[in-house]
């Protein structure tokens, strides 16, 4: 086997089943060797990380292998929908990388058809008006071991059907009252071929097409139609809809020919541990007011990612690692925030904060003296350069950096031991004050001048190093620690304890920190920046001159890593 030959076979072998069913359908010149995917989601809520991984792929392989990729809106629930949510996709699609040209449809764009179709499914046979309730259909279906039996009105004759459309969607009858169902198989193996409606009578006004229609398409209905009225190829979804593809193919039969039908292939939906991807539940959580709304950092929304600070490669990236296989699984959170750890440890600019301040002179600093010391932006990026930070007397560290009685391997601030300052000097520790409570108040060192950073004698080695703001130049702002929404792993599978009640109490601290000068001059909404020895934070659209907010993204620790290396 030629080189060549070896690279293109260990090309395939990297491809997921979904390109590859691509990859052979084109190479048979099906559809005329088109492809043209579409991402069709329902405007009744915002996009969450699941929905990445669709749009990923959508768009993804069509810009792979030169197709075309629509954003097609399922417009066919006005009571559900808001031009709010349609705003909000077209938003999150484009932060992700991802456009669409001139290919935005909505099913609403094809509620003529639609209707036309159903008209002719009626007067060839294939569809009747149910009056039943949706309890007496639900029973009458059957079960799936036990077939259905037929509606009563399965065989009234086709002109009063095609009356009662009609007067359906005039308005004359109450929501509830009536369906219009497809006429297949009562004793199908297949539940979903039992008859399934596909329209239902709707008193709501449309965001697109008012009070023009008073009956709605379902999904199963509208949707293969909608592909082959935009020549969509490939209809790429999560497998909930697997037991739906036979209706799916059903229905597009009454369209497509021998030269061109849609095909539907699904694959995994994204499940994520300490999180929920319910739409209803995350409604709940904003319409209840337990998140600060669609767009809180505790959010899987994807402006709820944006807010925290994560990218849109790194969420790319995520989708990449995961991958497409036609089982479901539950994915580690740790590795989304691997992902984003990654791409912030290449860009994301060393600042000092110190969001848990205590006090600490340098009690042999010149009083009101002040040296400013060069440290660097980026240690992985060198052409980032450096900022200079002041250094004064009076500085402040992080409370935790102190015990006065430490335990063994304590290597950061104690009374006799040397510690570094980052960027500055070794500094020894000569002891502390305390309130009346206990409390340490003020930590007390000298430092050594010959071992200011940069100078030979600064490489002396001591086995702890700090980071500190100035007191006098420090800045307060605001910080806001976000952990992990829920308390257990997988919170969809307590079935016995209401969701809510496995909220994370800890999900959210808010604490005042200092921050070094330069962090205060340079930030602005959307900046990401690594605090030493933190973590990764943004910089939050709440932020107002004088007034910083700042989002932690994600903590220093990668227990990705630990958790790969366990496997």
């Amino acid at each position: 086997m030629t080189q060549a030959e070896e690279k293109n076979e260990e090309e395939k072998k990297s491809l997921n089943f979904i390109e590859l069913a691509v990859e052979a359908d084109l190479a048979a010149g099906k559809n005329g060797g088109r492809l043209n995917t579409r991402f069709p989601p329902e405007p009744n809520g915002y996009l969450h990380i699941g929905h990445a991984k669709a749009i990923c792929m959508d768009f993804g392989i069509a810009a792979k292998y030169g197709g075309t990729c629509n954003l097609r809106f399922d417009d066919t629930n006005p009571a559900r929908e808001d031009v709010e949510y349609v705003d909000s996709i077209k938003e999150d699609i484009h932060w992700l990388g991802f456009d669409w040209g001139d290919r935005l449809y909505y099913a609403s764009d094809y509620f003529p058809k639609l209707y036309e179709l159903a008209v002719r499914m009626i007067k060839e046979g294939y569809a009747y008006v149910d009056e039943q309730t949706s309890e007496e259909i639900a029973q009458q279906k059957g079960t799936p071991t036990q077939p259905g039996v037929h509606s009563p009105y399965r065989d009234r004759p086709i002109e009063e059907n095609l009356d009662l459309f009609e007067r359906m969607n005039k308005g004359e009858f109450a929501e509830g009252s009536m369906v219009l169902r497809a006429k297949i198989d009562m004793a199908s193996p297949n539940m979903h071929m039992r008859d399934p409606i596909m329209y239902r009578i709707i008193k709501y006004p449309h965001h697109r097409t008012g009070t023009k229609w008073n009956v709605y398409p379902m999904y199963d209905f509208a949707h293969g139609q909608s592909d082959y009225f935009e020549g969509v190829t490939h209809s790429i979804c999560t497998l909930e809809f697997e037991v739906h593809r036979p209706l799916y193919e059903w229905f597009v039969n009454f369209l497509a020919d021998e030269n061109y039908g849609p095909r539907q292939i699904e694959f995994n939906r994204l499940n994520l541990t300490y999180t929920v991807m319910s739409k209803r539940k995350l409604l709940q959580l904003v319409q209840e007011k337990l998140v600060s709304g669609w767009d809180d950092p505790r959010m899987p929304t994807l402006c709820g990612l944006r807010r925290r600070g994560y990218t849109p490669e790194s969420i790319r990236n995520f989708v990449d690692k995961i991958g497409y296989t036609k089982f479901d699984g539950l994915i580690d959170v740790a590795l989304l925030e691997h992902s984003i750890r990654e791409d912030l440890n290449k860009n994301a600019n060393r600042v000092a904060a110190v969001v848990n301040p205590v006090k600490l002179i340098v009690t042999n600093f010149p009083e009101g003296q002040v040296e400013y010391l060069d440290t660097e932006n980026n240690p992985e990026k060198p052409e980032a350069g450096t900022h200079a930070m002041p250094f004064t007397r009076e500085l402040y560290i992080e409370r935790e950096d102190f015990m006065e009685i430490p335990p063994k391997k304590f290597f950061r601030m104690t009374p006799g031991q040397e510690v570094r300052l980052k960027s500055a000097y070794i500094v020894k520790c000569t002891g502390c004050k305390k309130n009346a409570a206990g409390e340490i108040e003020e930590i007390y060192c000298e430092y050594d001048p010959a071992t200011r950073s940069g100078l030979p004698e600064s490489n002396r080695k001591v086995k702890g190093t700090l980071h500190w703001v100035s007191a006098q130049y420090g800045v307060e702002a605001e910080v806001r620690l976000y952990d992990r929404l829920f308390c257990v792993e997988n919170p969809s599978e307590e079935k016995e304890v209401d969701f809510r009640e496995l909220l994370n109490p800890d999900s959210l601290k808010v604490v005042k920190a200092v921050i070094e000068p330069y962090l205060a001059e340079t930030a602005k909404a959307g900046d990401h920046y690594q605090f030493q020895r933190i973590g990764y934070f943004s910089v939050d659209p709440d932020s107002t001159e004088g007034h910083l907010v700042f989002n932690r993204t994600v903590s220093l620790k990668d227990s990705w890593e630990k958790i790969k290396g366990k496997n």
